[in-house]
């Protein structure tokens, strides 16, 4: 699976196209932008091993290059005691470089935030009491698809059981027809603490309503055989 992975994105790696700017409004691009003003909302749901998630995201377009955003979400367990509300994640996103500031049509972004607070039944890892993460993503966007890749360093200070950990992630995204899309992506996580290491393989499908995009996905984590599936909805304001 994993060489079959490395090798469907080889392949568009090298595919020769036109660059030009995704489609308007597509908010899973992984590399979309909001603009000023603008806000963003993502309501998400997913289900995994008796356990059902709601999450909620929101985030504003302070200018052309720097949107902040807030994410939270709450999660029922049927056969335990893992209920409870996640860390609230307060981060950002600083697009460093856009697609016309450079001939190569590089976009990169750098990405910033925190965790605070949430129950340790739901948070990762459970003593966890804040995380603090920066990182870079980067790529480019031409009409059909678009390549991404996400560098993201965690750090959690706790004078016993402090720790980091890099989350890696290359996605592919394209798209099919006007009101359609498909994406793949992989997250490799490295951890101080190897229990905490992981690997995820994820897609989804998107279908498009001018502002409003809703999403089927699919992932599976290769550590512990966990799938989770779910859906989301994108509206954009």
């Amino acid at each position: 699976m994993r060489k079959l992975l490395s090798c469907v994105f080889a392949v568009f790696c090298i595919s020769v196209a036109t660059p030009v700017m995704a489609a308007d409004y597509d908010t899973s691009d992984p590399l979309y932008m909001q603009e000023y003003k603008e806000i963003l909302s993502k309501s998400t749901l997913t289900f995994w091993d008796n356990i059902l998630r709601a999450g909620q995201n929101l985030s504003y377009g302070i200018n052309e290059r720097l949107t902040l955003g807030a994410n939270v979400h709450y999660q029922v367990d049927f056969d335990g005691d893992e209920d409870g509300f996640s860390a609230a994640d307060f981060g950002g996103v600083y697009r460093v470089a856009r697609a016309d500031d450079n001939d190569t049509r590089m976009i990169s972004d750098v990405l910033f935030g925190l965790k605070l607070g949430g129950s340790s039944h739901v948070r990762t890892p459970y003593f966890a009491d804040s995380t603090y993460y920066a990182g870079l993503r980067f790529g480019r966007q031409w009409t059909e698809f678009t390549l991404a890749g996400t560098i993201k360093s965690n750090w959690i200070f706790d004078d016993d059981r402090g720790m980091s950990y890099i989350d890696m992630t290359p996605e592919a995204y394209f798209r099919i027809a006007p009101d359609m899309r498909i994406g793949l992506d992989f997250t490799w996580r490295k951890a101080t603490d190897p229990d905490y290491n992981q690997e995820w393989l994820g897609a989804k499908f998107v279908r498009q309503y001018g502002r409003t995009q809703y999403i089927g996905h699919i992932d599976y984590e290769f550590e512990s055989d966990d799938i989770q599936v779910g859906a989301q909805v994108n509206i954009l304001f």
